[in-house]
């Protein structure tokens, strides 16, 4: 999912601190994600869709993808 979220953030020109500030969710649980430490639970996604203007399966393709 992290990934996903990192393309966003460099195709979009923008930073985690930008999107914490916008969205409410902390810079930490963003640290949290990247390093494995948690995984982001569904309202966040939801959160982060309705922000970048994707649906909320976009970061869950990422997943599938691996799962190879």
């Amino acid at each position: 999912m992290y990934k996903k979220f990192e393309a966003l953030l460099i195709e979009r020109k923008l930073t985690t601190y930008k999107v914490a500030k916008d969205t409410g969710i902390s810079n930490t649980t963003f640290s949290d994600w990247k390093r494995g430490k948690s995984k982001p639970k569904l309202e966040k996604l939801i959160i982060l869709a309705k922000y970048f203007g994707v649906p909320v399966e976009y970061f869950a393709e990422e997943e599938e993808e691996n799962g190879e």
